[in-house]
């Protein structure tokens, strides 16, 4: 296990270069693996596991902010996240992203490319499809028109051009369907082990390849015109075809033995190998806004009446105490005035600090819950000692989610509800991927919980479709807080849906639409990135994403 984790970082060291310099400099050694000694089972894992770690922490922090699930903890960091809350949005604002995302891009790129006359690596190139696919999206949700058809070559082309979302878009389904005809033609050696997200099972990548296509084409729900004809068109080639019916996962053989080994979702938000808390324990807890919506709308004070927040966008929640809230996050005991003790999520308001509204003196905030550390398994251990050394080895040993099961049965309820004559059994799919939620979670009582918000509009399957939308936006934000929250991002940007409030100190009366350039393309593709003011973000305007125009 651990010289697979090696091999993995290795490949990315070679592959994962910043500059034309980077690349030619790998020779110099006789001791070095060269590029050209790489073979596509070499490089994959190191591909998929790379892009996961990026995903899992600044992109995962990131999204968790802007959908108000997580706040930064002001009792103990004073105003933490005033670039987020603003937002402050520069070239530098999670730059970062764009940068690790785009090279371990090109690593996928590199299978794609990789001489294979013998076609001994067909499946390999069909899995790289996919996960090229997976991430491009990712990276022109969240910046638009980016480099695609000339990018990700390393050194034979550092100024590619930019290329339009929409095009980006169709080139990148075009990839998923030639990766499905890579996979039914049954060519080439079955990658095995080699294979960090199903081990091999060929027919699990063609369903996560149509989940994904799916994803797409939901995407693009908005748009009109020539790109609705091609989006219904594509839709109707999907009647008939396999869904992911599980997790979708990647584990190279995550382990407690180091931090480079360990699941790096949880050395990023949890614990280090070593047993070592990082900054974001403390500093990342839930909102305040996410704790009321799981509470049922109890606003519980120590010492006070318990009370609802009479803001609409509560309403809903009304009494409707979420069976996965002591999972997400932990709970905290407070007394109310009548001596009455319960256990509750207790966040924090984004931008409030301790005295103000959303912030009162002395509260005790909620941490990270056990269901995002260890999913659906248990901790047996009661003494502190015990349950931190099951903790550390369950969550650091547990496999990455690139989608959710919940995910899938939310597509799927969209797809349904949008498009009837395609796709059916909205509400089944809607109530199966909260129950998903549930089971990824370790959480008990969803046919109850289902019962009861099925008689809410807008949070269960009842009312208008418009309703029945918001419903679904809301129950897939929960599902994925923490897990994959920028497809809720992503979500918000294209529905509106779920209400999400602003920081108390966002000097915008809106949500950004999309991330400026980074400093990186500026500096190195001057002559093709396009030239965008930091309040294009979030105006409706060409730099917005294609599919979030209208």
């Amino acid at each position: 296990m651990k010289n697979k984790l090696y091999i993995i970082a290795l490949s990315s060291l070679l592959l994962g270069a910043t500059s034309c310099n980077d690349y030619l400099d790998i020779n110099e050694s006789p001791d070095r693996i060269s590029v050209n000694d790489l073979t596509p089972n070499f490089v994959f894992p190191g591909a998929v596991t790379n892009s996961y770690y990026v995903q899992a922490r600044r992109l995962n922090l990131f999204a968790g902010i802007m959908m108000n699930s997580v706040a930064g903890n002001s009792y103990s960091y004073g105003t933490p996240f005033v670039d987020e809350y603003s937002p402050n949005i520069t070239s530098a604002f999670y730059a970062d992203v764009w940068d690790q995302l785009f090279r371990n891009v090109a690593n996928f790129q590199f299978v794609l490319d990789y001489s294979d006359p013998t076609g001994e690596y067909t499946q390999y190139k069909a899995m790289s499809k996919i996960m090229k696919a997976y991430y491009v999206q990712t990276l022109t949700d969240l910046w638009g028109d980016m480099p695609y058809s000339e990018a990700f070559k390393r050194e034979l082309n550092l100024t590619p051009k930019y290329d339009k979302g929409e095009d980006i878009y169709k080139a990148s389904i075009a990839d998923i369907e030639s990766a499905i005809q890579m996979i039914d033609s049954n060519k080439g050696t079955n990658p095995g082990s080699s294979d960090v997200v199903f081990k091999g099972s060929m027919s699990s990548w063609k369903a996560f390849a149509n989940t994904l296509k799916l994803r797409y084409l939901i995407r693009m729900s908005n748009v009109t015109g020539d790109l609705a004809t091609y989006r219904d068109q594509k839709l109707a080639t999907l009647q008939g075809a396999t869904f992911n019916t599980a997790d979708v996962t990647v584990n190279p053989g995550y382990s407690q033995s180091s931090d480079a080994q360990q699941n790096p979702w949880m050395n990023y938000y949890v614990y280090t190998s070593a047993g070592a808390q990082p900054q974001n324990w403390t500093l990342v807890v839930p909102s305040e806004h996410i704790a009321i919506a799981l509470n049922g709308n109890a606003v519980h004070r120590e010492g006070q009446a318990t009370v609802p927040d009479t803001r609409s966008v509560y309403q809903k929640f009304n009494g409707i105490v979420d069976g996965r809230r002591g999972r997400i996050f932990t709970l905290v005991s407070t007394k109310d005035n009548n001596n009455v003790t319960t256990a509750n999520v207790e966040g924090v308001r984004q931008g409030a600090t301790p005295g103000q509204p959303g912030a009162p003196s002395l509260r005790t905030v909620s941490r990270t819950g056990d269901g995002l550390i260890v999913g659906s398994q248990t901790i047996g251990a009661t003494d502190a000692a015990g349950r931190k050394a099951e903790l550390i080895q369950k969550g650091s040993s547990k496999a990455g989610v690139l989608m959710t099961k919940a995910e899938t049965e939310f597509l799927l309820a969209e797809a349904a509800l949008r498009y009837p004559a395609q796709f059916s059994a909205a509400q089944a799919h809607f109530e199966s991927g909260i129950t998903a939620s549930y089971a990824y979670l370790g959480a008990s009582g969803a046919t109850a919980y289902i019962a009861s918000v099925n008689a809410v509009p807008k949070l269960g399957w009842t009312g208008t479709d418009t309703n029945k939308l918001e419903a679904i936006m809301t129950q897939k934000w929960i599902a994925l807080t923490g897990i994959n929250p920028e497809q809720s991002y992503f979500d918000y940007t294209r529905t509106s849906y779920p209400e999400t409030p602003l920081p108390t100190i966002s000097l915008k009366a809106v949500k950004p639409n999309r991330l400026l350039y980074p400093n990186s393309e500026y500096q190195s593709n001057a002559n093709n990135v396009p030239s965008m003011a930091a309040d294009d973000v979030f105006a409706k305007n060409k730099f917005t994403p294609f599919w979030a125009r209208n």
